[in-house]
């Protein structure tokens, strides 16, 4: 009887848990659109907020973390952007739009570092 209740209560606070997780993605997601619409505008340091703010408040959310790293490219903060890159792809390994968007951002970035070497 006692193992019984135990399950239950355990099964209790895992189904209460699902709700709470789902207010959270929604809560990020609400800031990854806005970053997008002000980013679309040009204000990429508002966007720029509002994706670490969705970072902040979900940080399993790739998309969170790869719109990120695209807003620190356009910053010139390629070191804060190659993090966030990693962080998204470690998040999302299969997301193939993430890898694309990591991939290229490693080729220019490899390809600049080339002409400044010279």
């Amino acid at each position: 009887m006692r193992g019984t209740r135990l399950l239950l209560a355990a099964l209790l606070v895992t189904l209460a848990a699902a709700p709470i997780r789902a207010d959270v993605r929604d809560d990020a997601k609400a800031q990854v659109e806005f970053g997008i619409a002000v980013a679309q505008k040009g204000l990429w340091k508002e966007a720029m907020y509002r994706w670490e703010r969705a970072a902040q408040i979900d940080p399993t959310y790739a998309a969170a973390f790869n719109n990120l790293a695209i807003a620190y490219e356009q910053m010139g903060e390629f070191d804060k952007a190659l993090g966030a890159y990693e962080k998204a792809t470690e998040l999302e390994p299969n997301n193939l739009l993430i890898r694309q968007n990591y991939d290229l951002f490693k080729e220019i970035n490899d390809r600049s570092r080339r002409v400044t070497d010279r």
